[in-house]
């Protein structure tokens, strides 16, 4: 659609909001309200289209060129809307009493365009309701919102990765998704995976064994209402092939037990996190036995963005300072969003951050773990000890870059940008006063970010982000070092959860404060270049990243349950 028809068409659209201001304009039965696309993948396609037409004539604050968007849809009927974009001169002609009246204040006619059918008008449209929405919660009345906060296209990088299935999950339900499958890690030579149902299994290379299946040890164990909850993640301590430690978190119904780290009395809990830590008998074993003991219990605010990431730092050695020490990625559990901000953003409070403990320890309040001396707020009245960083939305997954030490912290974002950020110990990376290099405002229209004020700020800004008409939620991935692919070398590999999109990044242009360049990496199987939607044969692809025995790269697809080897990259401009 033409920037100019696609700006008069919603200028003339969202002035019929003056005609009746009692009643939705239009026609049709006003007992029924009109319904719109919500989902994340029709909203983003619906921003790429907005985008690409509209956006420098509207948007949903202020008037610019044409009149902002807020509230049209509540307005202004779907029919009405779909009806004039097809043939704007027989709404004129056929004396609509707004298309009359916009036609006399411009005095033209605006061109149809019947052509714009199916997905892509439900999708455009999706995407104004959606944003035209939020805008009414704009309580603090900021303008100047930012609908697409990075506008350069992410370029293609030429490299295209050769993919080979490896194995597929078994299934723990007989509907979608069959398998949650959620993280695949190592520990020495061993590979193990996890199923979001309560399973650990182990992989060999021609079977996929069940390890453990929590759910036998935990009766309070819960997998639904789904968002993240279940077998969330699991941890090898490095000395795992001799002590025979492990560490899980599984969510559990609100109250099953009094929480460490419990919200406040105003504020309900939907359900519970547990940090478990496990010790076999024979840690060689391919079943486990032996014991558990619950190191700590959380409430949550909502069942999203809950203890995400749990990691041992690989690259440490016996003698470093962090040596052992587990770290814990904890999302703000919806809080930024559901009217309790200052949990989020505050090292006195878990919420939104990462933690780091020492399971071997007891000087925690529990007297279950660790609090580490090295911890920036270890000893301070400034912020609990256990918090390591802080300022996440949902911080998804940390890993390391042998060659440097540097570690990288991937944060899901709202609506606007995902990011990935240098870890560093006692930062503050914003949320939810931030997302990535932008100004969030919960009081604001929460679909939007907002350019940041030129003053200084005490926030840590993200060396990787992209924004919204590129994908839908970050998958963090690696600093590859492998020897199989060397065209990667130097790169982080990371990709988009929703999309399956693969991108790459050059480590050496990873500073504090300073973005670095992204680029797409193209895919192939069996010869074809195929995009992950189109091989895993799902729209939403649910990507994930791991690394194989060997070091060498993995992408798993939550959708099918599949596996695959990145077998071979290669360079298609040679």
């Amino acid at each position: 659609m033409h920037l100019f028809r696609v700006s008069i068409f919603l200028t003339l659209t969202v002035m019929a909001l003056s005609c009746r201001p009692d009643a939705k304009q239009g026609g049709g039965d006003m007992a029924v309200a009109d319904t719109y696309l919500t989902d994340e993948l029709s909203i983003q396609h619906g921003m790429e289209l907005f985008n690409r037409h509209c956006a420098s004539c509207h948007n949903f604050t202020a008037n610019e060129i044409g009149p902002n968007l807020s509230g049209v849809t509540s307005e202004v009927s779907k029919d009405w809307l779909v009806d004039y974009i097809h043939d704007p001169k027989a709404k004129i002609d056929g004396g609509d009493p707004r298309a009359v009246a916009h036609f006399e204040r411009y005095r033209l006619y605006m061109p149809g365009f019947p052509q714009i059918q199916g997905k892509d008008m439900d999708h455009l449209l999706g995407f104004i309701h959606k944003f035209s929405e939020a805008e009414k919660r704009n309580t603090s009345n900021r303008k100047g919102g930012l609908i697409n906060p990075i506008p350069e296209p992410i370029p293609e990088s030429g490299l295209v990765l050769d993919l080979e299935e490896w194995f597929t999950a078994p299934p723990t339900s007989p509907n979608p998704l069959l398998a949650r499958i959620n993280k695949l890690d190592r520990t020495g030579t061993r590979l193990f995976l996890a199923d979001q149902r309560g399973l650990l299994y182990e992989i060999t290379w021609d079977s996929v064994k069940t390890y453990l299946d929590i759910r036998e040890w935990m009766p309070e164990f819960i997998d639904a209402p789904g968002f993240g909850s279940g077998l969330g993640n699991f941890a090898f301590h490095p000395e795992f092939a001799s002590n025979g430690l492990f560490y899980t978190t599984h969510t559990e119904k609100a109250g099953s037990a009094p929480a460490d780290f419990a919200l406040p009395d105003s504020v309900p809990a939907r359900l519970q996190w547990v940090l478990t830590e496990w010790e076999s008998r024979s840690p060689g074993s391919d079943v486990f036995s032996g014991r558990k003991r619950e190191i700590l219990r959380a409430d949550m605010v909502s069942q999203i963005h809950g203890f995400q990431e749990l990691t041992f730092n690989p690259l440490s050695k016996p003698g470093n300072s962090d040596y052992g020490l587990l770290y814990l990625g904890i999302g703000d559990g919806g809080a930024g969003l559901g009217g309790y901000p200052q949990l989020c953003d505050n090292p006195s409070q878990i919420w939104g951050s990462v933690l780091c403990l020492d399971p071997s320890g007891t000087n925690s309040a529990n007297g279950r773990y660790g609090i580490p001396k090295d911890n920036p707020y270890a000893g301070t009245a400034e912020g609990l000890g256990e918090v390591w960083a802080s300022g996440f939305r949902n911080p998804h997954r940390i890993t390391w870059d042998a060659e440097t030490g540097h570690m990288f912290i991937s944060n899901i974002g709202q609506h606007s940008v995902e990011e990935v950020n240098l870890g560093l110990k006692g930062a503050d990376y914003g949320w939810p006063n931030r997302e990535g290099t932008f100004l969030f405002d919960v009081q604001a229209n929460s679909e939007l970010v907002y350019p940041v004020p030129e003053s200084g700020s005490r926030y840590t800004d993200p060396v990787i982000q992209y924004d919204h008409d590129e994908g839908n939620a970050v998958s963090g991935g690696y600093a590859y070092r492998g020897e199989a692919l060397p065209l990667l070398r130097g790169y982080y590999v990371f990709g988009d959860i929703p999309r399956g999109t693969v991108f790459m990044s050059p480590l050496t242009e990873m500073e504090k404060g300073q973005p670095a360049p992204v680029f797409r990496v193209a895919l192939e199987s069996e010869g074809r270049e195929l995009s992950l939607s189109e091989i895993s044969l799902d729209a939403r692809v649910d990507l994930r990243f791991a690394q194989d025995a060997q070091g060498e790269l993995l992408l798993f697809t939550k959708n099918n349950g599949k596996v695959y080897r990145v077998v071979g990259c290669r360079d298609k401009t040679l």
